[in-house]
């Protein structure tokens, strides 16, 4: 090889690192350009999702305080009922005023004093949500359809079996065996 081919192979691999580089570089700029796009909008997004929370809060508290209202005065479910429509409102102020980052760490530090209480608040937490989620659910069985059918049908029972009421035991005649 000739000292000019030399010269124009190391010229051509240096271009290439530049190149490189360069095209490193702008990568790494988009890069941070959009992680810190997607960043603000989920800061947007918790923000608006912080600020219904609240105002579901509210509206569960001032529902509670009216409740409360329309009981007897001074009996032990009218206070009880408006202790838990403070509480709830407290609770709702404190998410509406403090960022994700403080109220995460003010969980945190709560869990490490109190590990017991947090462990059973999560689990009470999680049936009731369970809960909800469980009677939210749609029953197959109790389709629009099926309202008007036979008591039969409402308690498993097969059309053609021989059961007749729930917890009856079946005929046991020909007929109904397959």
């Amino acid at each position: 090889m000739t000292t000019a081919e030399t010269g124009q192979t190391e010229g051509s691999g240096s271009d290439m690192a530049r190149a490189a580089k360069s095209l490193r570089d702008d990568l790494s700029a988009k890069t941070q350009e959009t992680a810190g796009e997607v960043r603000e909008r989920l800061s947007d997004a918790a923000h608006d999702q912080k600020a219904h929370l609240a105002e579901e809060g509210a509206s569960i508290a001032a529902s509670l305080r009216k409740a409360a209202e329309d009981m007897r005065s001074g009996s032990p479910q009218e206070r009880t009922m408006a202790q838990i429509a403070d509480s709830i409102a407290d609770a709702s102020e404190t998410v509406r005023d403090k960022d994700f980052g403080e109220m995460a760490r003010d969980l945190s530090g709560f869990a490490r004093r109190n590990p017991l209480v947090f462990l059973g608040g999560a689990m009470l937490l999680g049936a009731t949500a369970a809960r909800f989620a469980k009677a939210s659910a749609r029953n197959p069985r109790l389709s629009a359809g099926s309202y008007g059918s036979s008591s039969r049908e409402a308690f498993g029972s097969r059309p053609g079996s021989a059961a007749t009421t729930p917890g009856e035991p079946a005929a046991t005649t020909k007929e109904a065996r397959p």
